[in-house]
């Protein structure tokens, strides 16, 4: 059997800076906000016959900032809303978006009251039963966290021997860390606020959580500027799963494909790049 020193050896592709899950095929960086991409550059994506679609019905909901939610006037806005109208605009084709509650998004899809969800609903087993989905736009990379006065030296099993890291407590985060950095001293927090707590008052050296609900409070007053993200993302499907797509009902395969070439043009054109750096100035990879 080989021995931790050998494995941690061995698992350096997949924990070092900017180590990404197979479907991240390139990347980019702007104003040094590093910034995902989903899709191939060099492959150019054929244009579907779209002569059956006139419009397009998104289904969303309006309580989960800044992906959709809804202004003091009732408005939709949001990184999935602006996604979703820019599609519309990339294909030509009217397009109307409407708020249900989240636990009613696929059963009005598959009743047909709606063409398409664009509310960030993860990609896995469950929901894969029930919904195809086109590529992934984003994923939910698991990313470390320090104080800007105590950086880490590095984000590997080796660099964090002997460190006392926090988690959440029964997560997929706090698994991967048992799995792969067993020479650190993990420590479990019920919730996130005592979590963070913990890091502000030194408790612990880093923690390790979910990069976008991170990122967001990084970027918030509550942490008061304290801290920073350190190495990563780490994006490993059986600990993050595959990431958020754009759902469709079960065997629309011609929406699911002008979905995607309207994705990756987005992407070629630099505009998939301006809506994720006006969200999150703090990128979360």
């Amino acid at each position: 059997m080989r021995s931790v020193r050998q494995g941690a050896a061995a698992l350096l592709l997949c924990l070092a800076p900017f180590a990404l899950s197979p479907a991240v095929a390139f990347a980019q960086t702007a104003d040094d906000v590093f910034v995902p991409s989903f899709w191939d550059p060099h492959h150019r994506i054929e244009k579907p016959d779209l002569g059956a679609l006139r419009s397009l019905r998104f289904l969303t909901e309006d309580d989960y900032p800044p992906f959709h939610f809804a202004l003091p006037d009732g408005s939709l806005t949001g990184f999935d809303v602006d996604l979703a109208r820019a599609i519309c605009e990339e294909l030509k084709i009217t397009c109307t978006i409407q708020e249900r509650r989240f636990e009613t998004l696929i059963d009005a899809l598959e009743n047909d009251l709606g063409d398409a969800l664009i509310a960030s609903v993860r990609i896995d087993g469950r929901t894969k039963s029930r919904l195809d989905f086109t590529a992934p736009y984003y994923t939910t990379p698991a990313r470390f966290v320090a104080l800007k006065t105590r950086p880490l030296k590095g984000a590997t099993p080796e660099a964090l021997k002997g460190k006392t890291i926090g988690v959440g407590k029964a997560s997929a985060h706090e698994a991967f860390l048992k799995r792969f950095f067993p020479d650190s001293q993990i420590k479990s927090f019920e919730t996130q606020q005592e979590l963070r707590e913990a890091l502000k008052n030194q408790e612990i050296d880093a923690l390790f959580g979910d990069g976008i609900s991170l990122s967001l409070w990084l970027n918030g007053t509550d942490a008061m500027d304290c801290c920073a993200l350190q190495g990563g993302p780490f994006t490993d499907r059986n600990y993050f799963g595959d990431g958020v797509g754009i759902a469709v009902k079960k065997g629309n395969t011609q929406l699911r494909q002008a979905l995607d070439y309207a994705l990756a043009r987005l992407a070629s054109r630099g505009t998939y790049t301006e809506l994720y750096l006006k969200y999150f100035p703090i990128g979360f990879y």
